[in-house]
């Protein structure tokens, strides 16, 4: 336990909640691992392993962050890589600055009223599905930026990966499974490189290599981001996805740009919260309803009570529509969300939320877009790194669903995104409305937590709608129960569905360890009970990762077993 972070509470209040949350049960073990000079939280071992050799070999936290994030993309390919976008949140300790590297896909040259006229299956599989990707432009500026060794040596322990193989390990194996249809579906490269010879799924255990992406890996470590955005593979991608019916161009291609942009932030009790900013919207949803529930006096000692959780289900139905009628990408929607995050405007949603009244609380048929639509099975992993600097990554990478689109471009290895999923197709008022260029919103959110201008915590999570529920329900338990971490990122997950459509009927999920008298006494109080996801499987509520910096420079990882993760430090 981080005491410096501790002194800002009574020690009654400390004993009195340590001891109660002590006696919960805890479904899922997560293991702290703690080093002194550096450490790697990733999505699975060897690409954890790539980002602390960097370390070890004299690398600061953005070459480690590239070699991580290149690796990821190559074992799990489901999840993210250079087909997807990335965004990156950057602490620089020798100045005590914050960056965000926001590398979001963007839409191509779409023809908006034809793609409108297209099968609603076309936003979500097949090149139509696709829009430019962000990750390795995002990679190639931070490094720029922020960098200390040659970029090829960064990329290098990616292009190994890929020639050699990635170990599948069995929750790799079921997230393939959980898209067996999508890799038989008919793109021939994607079976070809994720289904055995015989169109079996490949057995845990194995080594699956992917020679095509350790060639485009090579390119982009020899020429930079044009290795990528211009040349052989811009050709392959752009080719593909005019075959395909896609809406690519090589101009789309060549004139993408990251953005070098501020985090949004809040004041919690004495900490300082920074996410991510729009197009993003996760981060849009945590901070407000955080910001709700600061006054805010919780009863019985523990977050996962019927009547702790309905309240916070009453900020979230209150909360999230606000946030999917506001937020896009659109030039004033920082300005919006910071009104959003207002004094007068935090108070009107406390009011709306919370005021007594025997009625559930409902959004707005005007605040509902229509365009809620982002799978459970949304494919994403969250990685952190920190040097011996104190310098902190914590950065989000994702394809939109598990395999993107479903396509590989022939030659190149990368699976593509399917983020134009993500956009809304109903009305053109709304800042998240389909156009050529736009970036589609997204719930990733990797955040840090600050105490006194020093970063003490960092964390994020994949998930699609429920990474901003995760890391709420983590953040309550840390900062306010002051639960250990590993005990509340592995404690019974949660998370409120609201109803969005006619007929709809707001739903409480949670994994199958919450107790029993506790979801009866939420169903007295009007929710529907989902319970259908077993404890630690991963699926639904995905993998939350996280690092802990004491005030000595102690550091502490946690990687939730619900996915492959890996913590790693020397």
């Amino acid at each position: 336990m981080n005491t410096f972070r501790r002194l800002t509470t009574t020690v009654a209040l400390l004993f009195s909640l340590a001891f109660a949350a002590s006696a919960q049960p805890v479904p899922v073990t997560v293991t702290p691992v703690v080093a002194k000079r550096g450490m790697v939280v990733a999505g699975h071992p060897q690409a954890a392993e790539a980002g602390l050799a960097v370390l070890k070999a004299g690398g600061n936290a953005i070459d480690a962050a590239v070699a991580t994030s290149l690796a990821l993309g190559v074992c799990e390919p489901y999840a993210s890589g250079l087909g997807g976008k990335l965004m990156l949140i950057y602490y620089e300790a020798a100045s005590g600055q914050i960056y965000v590297l926001e590398a979001m896909d963007a839409a191509g040259s779409v023809d908006v009223p034809g793609y409108l006229r297209r099968p609603e299956e076309d936003h979500s599989y097949g090149y139509g599905a696709a829009c430019v990707p962000g990750l390795a432009a995002g990679l190639w500026r931070a490094h720029q930026q922020w960098g200390t060794r040659p970029w090829a040596d960064d990329v290098s322990p990616a292009i190994a990966l890929a020639r050699e193989g990635f170990r599948m390990l069995p929750k790799s194996r079921d997230l393939f499974e959980e898209q067996t249809k999508k890799l038989h579906r008919g793109d021939a490269e994607i079976a070809r490189l994720y289904l055995t010879p015989d169109g079996q799924l490949p057995p845990s255990g194995v080594l699956l290599p992917n020679p095509d992406l350790a060639h485009t890996l090579e390119l982009l470590s020899r020429n930079g981001r044009d290795g990528f955005y211009r040349g052989p593979v811009a050709d392959a991608i752009v080719g593909a996805s005019q075959r395909g019916g896609g809406s690519l161009t090589l101009g789309d291609m060549a004139s993408y740009q990251p953005r070098l942009t501020e985090t949004v932030g809040i004041t919690f009790h004495d900490y300082r919260i920074e996410s991510a900013p729009p197009p993003a919207n996760g981060a849009a949803m945590l901070l407000p309803a955080l910001k709700v529930l600061e006054d805010e006096t919780f009863d019985g000692g523990t977050l996962r009570t019927a009547a702790n959780l309905d309240r916070l289900g009453r900020v979230w139905s209150v909360v999230e529509p606000e946030v999917y009628r506001l937020i896009g990408d659109a030039p004033d929607a920082r300005k919006k969300l910071e009104r959003l995050l207002s004094l007068a405007s935090i108070r009107s949603l406390r009011q709306r939320a919370l005021a007594p009244t025997s009625a559930p609380v409902l959004p707005a048929a005007a605040a509902v877009d229509g365009s809620f639509s982002e799978s459970e099975m949304a494919a994403t992993t969250h990685f952190i790194v920190v040097d011996l600097h104190g310098d902190v990554v914590c950065a989000t990478q994702s394809l939109g669903v598990h395999f993107g689109a479903g396509v590989v471009p022939r030659g190149t290895g990368v699976v593509l995104n399917n983020s134009m999923s993500n956009f809304e197709y109903r009305d053109p008022k709304n800042p998240n409305y389909v156009a050529p260029g736009h970036r589609p919103r997204s719930t990733v959110a990797p955040t840090l937590v600050l105490l006194r201008g020093q970063p003490i915590l960092a964390l994020g999570v994949p998930g699609a709608a429920r990474i901003p529920t995760a890391l709420l329900q983590v953040l309550v338990d840390d900062l306010v129960f002051h639960r250990r971490l590993g005990d509340a990122i592995g404690d019974t997950r949660v998370h409120f569905m609201i109803p969005w459509k006619k007929g709809d009927v707001r739903t409480f999920e949670a994994e199958q360890s919450f107790p029993a008298p506790q979801a009866e006494a939420l169903q007295a109080m009007g929710w529907k009970i989902d319970l259908s996801e077993p404890a630690g499987r991963g699926r639904h509520f995905g993998g939350i990762n996280a690092v802990e910096i004491a005030s000595d420079g102690t550091l502490t990882g946690y990687a939730d077993p619900r996915r492959t993760n890996t913590a790693v430090g020397y």
